[in-house]
């Protein structure tokens, strides 16, 4: 027995994304069914839905950012009941045995985790091979990749946490960003402004790096202490060597020497948004001062989960446009070009 879901999807590269149904799996022993009120869109969808990063299997359904109900559990459900809010994001199963995935992070699975769209789909159930995301109005999931949502928060507002929001929880939480550090944020959109709430309510001193005067108004709103233009060299000059984290959501190759002179001895900047390859990287700035640079990739899920329970303590949510599935393709050509406070989030019952 199959599900019947109905979604949007694209047949090709240069295609839209147009109205489209296709099977979900009936709920095995372990599954959650849940009925999607709310998908976030992530840049990532638009790259795979366009085949810009190779590999795209079509037909396509994006989403990874989901939050739903739940309409049915298996048999041996124990995490879940029906009517809970929950979320998914951008994975719906790993191996669960390597070395990564027994300590909670899912996202290093050593051989290689399914994601929510787009991957292989190990455990089958249709006669599909392949996952399909959340422009959808249903799914079924493994009760281990499912997230409990704080029903205090903003349902819509909290479908890019499980995206945005957790690629920028995720590396101030391992390096520790708390009071009495100056925590940087470079770059302000859908990663850097959720980057500027969380380092604000861990109690760090926060400063957005930007280009954009502008940007830097909207980040002081958002809770950044500091402004810092990275175009003012003699700004820059004077905050060399008095960072303690950098975190940096630029998505493009980028000259990473600028940045990397604001740290202090022995600390850190992560790269979350630049997954192409960076235009210079000098060895000076890393030896004279014994920096680092890293990179982090979304969660695992206990940490996933526990972001979501930092936001219902805190009551942070991402900044949204909320629009109907209709207008996604426009919505796909205003956040490539950069026209988007700070993420667009589907609202499925216009479906």
């Amino acid at each position: 027995m199959t599900i019947t879901a109905h979604g949007y999807a694209n047949h090709s590269p240069t295609d839209k994304l147009e109205t489209f149904s296709f099977e979900r799996r009936a709920p095995l022993a372990e599954d959650v069914v849940i009925d999607i009120q709310y998908c976030g869109i992530c840049h990532s969808d638009i790259h795979s839905a366009r085949n810009e990063w190779g590999g795209t299997i079509y037909p396509f359904v994006p989403g990874h950012e989901i939050v739903g109900r739940v309409t049915a559990v298996g048999n041996n459900v124990s995490k879940f009941k029906k009517g809970d809010l929950v979320g998914i994001g951008c994975l719906v199963d790993s191996c669960r045995h390597c070395e990564p995935c027994n300590h909670g992070l899912e996202q290093y699975c050593e051989n290689g985790w399914t994601g929510t769209y787009n991957s292989e789909d190990k455990i089958g159930g249709t006669k599909h091979n392949v996952t399909y995301g959340g422009y959808s109005d249903t799914i079924t999931v493994d009760q281990r990749f499912v997230l409990n949502i704080p029903e205090n928060l903003d349902a819509a507002g909290s479908a890019p946490l499980l995206c945005a929001g957790i690629t920028t929880y995720s590396p101030l939480r391992h390096w520790k960003v708390g009071p009495g550090q100056k925590v940087g944020v470079i770059g302000l959109g859908g990663l850097g402004h959720m980057g500027v709430k969380f380092a604000h309510a861990m109690g760090a001193h926060v400063v957005m790096i930007t280009t954009s005067p502008e940007k830097g108004k909207d980040a002081r709103k958002l809770g950044a202490d500091e402004v810092l233009l990275s175009t003012d060299a003699e700004a820059m000059s004077a905050a060399a060597g008095t960072f303690d984290f950098l975190l940096n959501t630029i998505p493009v190759g980028h000259n990473t020497d600028p940045y990397m002179n604001l740290l202090k001895l022995d600390s850190t900047m992560v790269i979350v948004g630049a997954v192409e390859a960076l235009t210079n990287v000098s060895g000076v700035p890393f030896i004279f001062k014994r920096r680092n640079m890293a990179g982090s990739l979304i969660g695992g899920l206990p940490e996933t989960q526990e972001m979501l329970d930092f936001c219902g303590k805190h009551n942070i949510t991402c900044d949204i446009e909320l629009i109907d599935m209709k207008d996604v393709n426009t919505a796909y050509d205003r956040t490539v070009a950069g026209d988007v406070k700070y993420r667009f989030v589907i609202d499925m019952a216009t479906l």
